[in-house]
């Protein structure tokens, strides 16, 4: 009787984790394609920075407005409207490329084909494996904030080679975390699929942003 109920409370378990996984990545791609709307909207319409500064201020209050309603139906909305806030805020970057670069289109294309497919790749390296992963949480704070403090400090000496350093870093440790909160989803680590969603899509982004940098980096400014 033990045994049966032990192996009744697994398989609650298993059909959970994996409920959250279907809604997460449901969720996911609703949500990066909004975001790929407004980040559109932000090009087509030549958003400037102070725009794209208070959509990801704005983005910031969406981001707590999320948790607090993580177990109600109003949390989808500001889950939306938090990506798409994120999307514009990429608009002067975008354009940037798309001006500053005789292949930027050709450069933003290759970064979403990479991000996509480092997603693709994890994810299902994860969900066939059953990694567990959640060593590598302090790992990957340390290396983020470490991250963030040279992106402050280089804001003022505006040194190349660090910007690379600090890219180069960024999109490892975006990679990786990609990885640790798929593994924290499928081992019960997560279980509201809202702020997964929200775990995810930032990594996503993240990845995004800095493979571009290092391939703008590499391919050369006209």
């Amino acid at each position: 009787m033990q045994f049966n109920n032990e192996y009744t409370l697994k398989q609650a378990a298993t059909f959970d984790t994996s409920g959250v996984l279907r809604n997460t990545y449901m969720l996911l791609s609703l949500t990066l394609l909004f975001s790929a709307a407004t980040a559109g909207y932000a090009v087509i319409t030549n958003a400037g920075f102070a725009g794209s500064m208070v959509a990801f201020i704005l983005s910031f209050v969406l981001l707590f407005a999320t948790n607090a309603l993580r177990n109600s139906g109003w949390g989808i909305l500001t889950v939306f409207a938090f990506t798409g806030c994120m999307g514009y805020a990429l608009g002067p970057m975008l354009n940037q490329f798309i001006h500053g670069y005789s292949n930027g289109g050709a450069l933003i294309m290759t970064a979403l084909a990479g991000t996509g497919v480092s997603f693709f790749t994890s994810s299902a390296y994860l969900i066939v494996s059953k990694k567990e992963l959640s060593h590598w949480g302090k790992f990957l704070m340390i290396g983020l904030v470490v991250c963030i403090i040279a992106s402050i400090a280089n804001f003022f000496f505006k040194m190349p080679a660090m910007q690379l350093a600090i890219s180069t870093a960024l999109t490892f440790i975006s990679a990786m975390l990609m990885m640790y909160d798929t593994s924290r989803i499928i081992h019960g680590g997560e279980r509201n699929y809202l702020m997964a969603t929200i775990r995810l899509y930032l990594d996503i982004q993240m990845l995004f942003q800095n493979l571009l940098i290092l391939l703008g980096v590499f391919n050369g400014r006209d």
